[in-house]
This record gives C-alpha cells, structure tokens and sequence, in this order.
C-alpha cells in the first residue's frame, strides 16, 4: 500500500516538488550539522559527541532573541554566534584536555554536557514544547513550482544553507587560512614549527563547526517544535552524513545530507516503518564498499 502511494507521488509532478522541497530541508539542515562535526573531526581529530546539543542551543538562543527582539535576523545571529562562542569556549575548557586520548574519554565529557545542556534548557524554558512561529517576513503565500507549492521560508532556509555551504567549502579550499586547516588536519606539528598558533587555530575551528550546528539549530526553529533533547535525533543522522561522505570532507557531507534528507522524504511515504533502517543500511553498504566514505581520504 505505501509503495503504490510511493508511486502514484512519483508520478505526479506536484507531489514529488513538495518531497523533493522537504528532502532538501531535512538535507540541507543536515549538511549545516554534519559539515561542523566533519569539520572539527578532519582537523582536531575528536568527534564532538555534543554537536546535537550545540544545535539545539542553538535554536533556544534564536527563540530567546526572537522574543527579545522580533527580530528574525537577529534570532539567526543569536542563534550561530551564540553556540559558535560557546564552541569556543567549550573546546578550550574542556574537549582540549582529551586530545590524544582513548575516545571512551571524549564520549564522557561529550556525554556529560549532552546531560548538563538538557537540564539547563530544562530549568531556563521548562520542559514542555517551545514554538517559536513564523517570522512575519515569511508569512507570504507558498512558491508554485512544477505544480507544487514550496512555502517561501522553505526556499529561504534551502538557499541560504547553499550559500553557507559553498562560503564553507570556498574557504577551505581555496583561501590561506584553509590552506593552513588542511594543512593542520595533516601535520599538526608542522603547522606549529611555522610559527602558527595551533592553540588558537583548533579554538577557531571548533568554533566554526559550532556554529554551523547553531546556524542550522535557529533556522530549525521557526518550523520545528523545541524541546529539550531534540539535539539527539539530528546526532545520530549527522553521523551517518559523515561516514557516508566521509569524515573531514565537506562535499562529501553535502552529498550524503542530501542523499539521507530525500530518502527520509521519500522513504516516509514508500517505506514509513523502515525509513531508519534504510538509512543505517546505506552506511553498511559504504562501509563494506568503501570504508573511507565517500570522498573520504583512505587510512593507510
């Protein structure tokens, strides 16, 4: 019955934009998190097991300055700057001290603020559902595309998280400071002999990965309920971004967001009770054909 449905959506042009338009969304905010955790673990070498929590801050310090403010760009710049400080903060303090050392230590001090954030929101919003609605910028009719309806903050949240995402992979690869990330990803040691403060470079790129997780936690907001803990969901589907594309590459974990994002909209409808298991299925099958990922490097 859901595979007819599956197929009567495929062959009809309206249906299959608004899938396509929510595969993109769930892609697009997946790619947000998961370039930040590919991002810090390429270079520093640690998996920020918190990142889910990084973006849920995220989008409680954009519901917090849309309230504050009404102010929907400041929501947004509340929301990234805000966890991308805290990042920093958090990397000097703390994920600094387990550099190097077995990852069961990383996991706990990682696991540890996963606990302490989720109090915190607990204690400052309560543990009901937060809804922070739609800014009235986007109160505007839907997009007709192919016969389709795309709500215009749809359009808004797919194109700016594309523009993140090419700024993002430009300066990586094109600019000195990534010449100098891709460089530190390599030989940490080097990067220092040259006279480059290691120190400052690693609380840097930790912050931007945070604040990738926070961008993408405040645009989440006006169209997702907040709740304490919903930073776990986003984790686990962020890994399988990264070890699909590959850890460290930024293109790869593009690709595989968009990969999960249109599975998860297309699957909801052909497969509902297996949209999961297909998505962990698809990181089997990666890891047996190529264990690097996608555009992985190889480990030799």
């Amino acid at each position: 019955m859901e595979l007819q449905a599956l197929a009567g959506c495929l062959s009809s042009v309206s249906c299959t934009v608004m899938q396509v338009s929510t595969g993109l969304i769930i892609g697009m905010l997946l790619f947000l998190v998961a370039s930040g955790l590919s991002l810090i673990f390429g270079v520093l070498g640690v998996i920020n097991f918190a990142h889910g929590s990084f973006y849920m801050i995220g989008a409680y310090f954009a519901f917090s300055a849309y309230q504050l403010t009404d102010s929907f760009t400041l929501a947004i710049l509340s929301g990234a700057l805000g966890v991308g400080i805290f990042g920093m903060v958090f990397e000097r303090l703390f994920m600094s001290k387990v550099y190097g050392r077995d990852v069961l230590m990383q996991l706990l001090v990682c696991y540890a603020f996963i606990l302490i954030l989720d109090d915190m929101v607990k204690i400052l919003y309560g543990a009901e559902y937060k809804l922070m609605g739609m800014p009235q910028a986007f109160a505007l009719p839907p997009i007709q595309v192919g016969g389709g309806f795309i709500p215009s903050y749809y359009v808004f949240m797919i194109g700016i998280s594309a523009v993140i995402g090419l700024v993002l992979w430009l300066g990586i690869a094109k600019t000195r400071f990534g010449k100098v990330v891709r460089a530190a990803a390599i030989n940490p040691t080097m990067v220092g002999a040259l006279g480059i403060n290691t120190t400052l470079l690693y609380a840097f790129v930790f912050g931007i990965g945070s604040l990738l997780a926070g961008t993408a936690g405040a645009l989440a907001a006006p169209i997702r309920t907040l709740t304490p803990g919903m930073g776990l969901s986003i984790l686990i589907e962020s890994f399988i971004v990264t070890v699909i594309g590959g850890m460290g590459s930024i293109v790869g974990a593009f690709i595989a967001a968009l990969l999960i994002g249109l599975t998860r909209a297309f699957g909801s409808m052909g497969f509902p009770l297996f949209v999961d298991g297909m998505m962990f299925a698809m990181m089997a099958l990666v890891l047996i054909v190529k264990p690097s990922g996608l555009l992985g490097r190889p480990v030799h």
